[in-house]
């Protein structure tokens, strides 16, 4: 039921993190300017902004209640430890919402600089927020700060376990780069369809060219940070890193298996490439890398599933990397977007795939802890709930997701559908 709700609200919260941003550099370009154009872009996505924000009020408020309800124990033994960041994101959330209703109303009452001043709580709230939650599950993957006594944790510090985690910066921008990436390339599709459908004037250029640029130039440095994220999984979560790469044995110069399948301790049938994983993880070739067999059999998490989300969420982010490469060089060198209709066809289908790759990642970092909710310390199964009925909330979960799902996809085409002005239709 989390893994669900996690899978429909990661999404928004990307454009909770990046849209604010990418709305207010547009009005920025028409408070330096005066084009007219960059005001009409910046109020049709601030209607996209407000519908968004709406359904993450929904699906955020189920995932409060299902810490309490899925996760009895855990919140139990370790609110005390995580509730200030929790606490911290109510605050940010409250901030959030007063400013947007500020910002969508104030278009045509306030001033221009009050107008665009309004948006930047926005933006901050946007990144306090979603700093908390992160926080929490770098300390669930990094645990300190308290003392576990009996069964209760003792001695809390919840700014150290928190804020003074150095797991936690890793995590932040990784999961920051991914908003742009995901928010830029999603919002750039919609104008690549339209551009395949015939749809080209000028709105729909530069309202392409601002997230795509954004998204591409985000994509590369996405892969340095991922090197970044998987030297501190080495140190600090050493099985993790041994079931992204089926290492079944500790191996000095190990090497790293692209595709393939884990089985009976080694990777099959997948194209192996020597001392790579040593290299990648300590900067040496010939480093030791723990393997599965670090720990008893019953603290491994699923090696396969773990493989595969982590080489999807790999394979996915190069694809994007190397397209957004080719986008900043055809920018740089002609000076314009490209003009294959295969490269719209790429920019279309790069949005859904960074959402794959988006939830792909979350499900590498969640399932490669298992089973451990907080890592060495309390097991998922010591956690969750043993209330019955669950599988009736499931459904029941699943049912209401579908149906705003559905309600998002037609509000979005309503917003999409409304008249541009005679401005934004020039070509």
């Amino acid at each position: 039921m989390q893994a669900l709700s996690f899978a429909v609200h990661i999404p928004l919260v990307c454009f909770g993190i990046a849209f604010p941003a990418m709305v207010m550099f547009v009005e920025w370009l028409y408070l330096r300017t005066g084009d007219e154009l960059y005001r009409t872009i910046a109020r049709r996505w601030t209607r996209v902004m407000v519908a968004l924000f709406a359904v993450g009020v929904i699906t955020g408020t189920i995932l409060s209640f299902e810490m309490g309800l899925l996760w009895p124990n855990f919140t139990a033994t370790f609110g005390s430890v995580f509730g200030l960041g929790f606490a911290i994101e109510g605050f940010s959330f409250f901030m959030e919402a007063i400013f947007i209703g500020i910002y969508v109303y104030g278009w045509d009452r306030l001033s221009r600089r009050a107008h665009f001043l309004s948006g930047i709580p926005i933006v901050l709230s946007g990144f306090t927020g979603s700093l908390t939650v992160i926080s929490v599950n770098a300390w669930m993957n990094h645990p300190g700060g308290f003392r576990l006594v009996a069964g209760k944790a003792v001695d809390v510090k919840p700014w150290k376990a928190l804020f003074g985690n150095t797991y936690l910066w890793h995590e932040l921008v990784h999961m920051y780069i991914a908003g742009y990436i995901v928010t830029g390339f999603l919002v750039a599709g919609a104008y690549a369809v339209a551009r395949l459908r015939g749809r080209w004037g000028r709105y729909e250029r530069t309202a392409l060219a601002i997230p795509l640029t954004i998204a591409a130039l985000a994509s590369p440095v996405q892969v340095l940070v991922g090197d970044w994220a998987a030297r501190d999984v080495a140190h600090h979560e050493p099985v993790k890193l041994a079931a992204f790469e089926g290492l079944g044995k500790t191996t000095r110069g190990a090497p790293i298996h692209v595709l393939g399948w884990y089985s009976d301790g080694d990777v099959k049938y997948g194209l192996r490439i020597p001392k790579l994983l040593s290299f990648l993880a300590f900067h040496n070739p010939n480093a030791t890398v723990k393997g599965l067999d670090a720990v008893p059999a019953r603290d491994r998490p699923p090696v396969n599933g773990v493989r595969i989300a982590f080489q999807t969420m790999v394979g996915i982010g190069t694809l994007l990397a190397l397209l957004g490469v080719f986008y900043v060089f055809i920018r740089w060198r002609r000076g314009r977007v490209p003009d294959s209709p295969w490269f719209y066809r790429a920019v279309a289908l790069a949005g859904p795939l960074s959402l794959v790759a988006l939830v792909a990642g979350w499900v590498t970092t969640e399932l490669g802890r298992q089973p451990w909710v907080v890592y060495g310390t309390m097991r998922t199964a010591q956690a969750v709930t043993g209330a019955g009925g669950i599988p009736v909330g499931y459904a029941t979960l699943a049912l209401v997701y579908a149906g705003v799902i559905a309600a998002v996809f037609w509000i979005l085409r309503r917003l999409a559908a409304a008249p541009l002005p005679a401005v934004a239709e020039e070509v």
